[in-house]
């Protein structure tokens, strides 16, 4: 990731200049990051793992939203965008940003070259200190592949692992869902 700008900037001066451009930036230390731009495939998967939850969730308390939804960790005081998000119950708000949200229970990132190392370091790190997160989702952009990061209710400084490939579902067991490997995988445009 490449800063924006050299110099630190407050939150509030972060969202104003978020406010005013056409692009997203996370929000890493006091600077403000712009945000890959994805593949046609990137794009095909969220959506793809987005839709899928949103049938599997039915009218459950759950919603998944699309990268349009800021994630604020008021631990670490980053803010993202992941690729697909499911908010549980009422929508907790920022106390320093009212557009973005700070219990998520599943957050998905869609690999790619250019994000992949972050996806599975730093944000991973990062994301592991929001309270309300139960899983971590990577979605492979080839090969089908979706790895599966759930957190421990007893301990919860201890995440379980679960890789799936074709022919098999991913399990989600916070939402009580699962998604089926090939489905999500399936009508990639060529």
């Amino acid at each position: 990731m490449q800063a924006i700008d050299a110099q630190d900037m407050t939150y509030a001066e972060y969202l104003a200049f978020e406010e005013a451009s056409e692009e997203k930036h996370e929000y890493v230390n006091g600077r403000a990051y712009a945000m890959a731009g994805g593949s046609i495939e990137h794009a095909r998967l969220a959506s793809a793992i987005s839709a899928a939850l949103a049938v599997a969730l039915g009218r459950a308390p759950c919603v998944p939203f699309s990268s349009d939804l800021r994630v604020r960790n008021d631990a670490t005081g980053r803010s993202t965008y992941p690729d697909v998000t499911v908010v549980c119950g009422k929508i907790e708000r920022a106390a320093d940003d009212d557009q973005a949200v700070t219990n998520p229970s599943v957050i998905v990132e869609v690999l790619s070259d250019s994000t992949e190392k972050s996806d599975r370091g730093e944000k991973w790190s990062h994301y592991q200190r929001i309270a309300s997160l139960r899983e971590y989702v990577l979605v492979s952009q080839s090969p089908p592949k979706i790895e599966v990061f759930s957190r421990d209710p007893e301990r919860r400084d201890v995440w379980q692992y679960q890789e799936y490939g074709p022919g098999t579902e991913a399990r989600l067991p916070s939402l009580g869902v699962t998604l089926a490997v090939d489905e999500i995988y399936a009508n990639k445009l060529e």
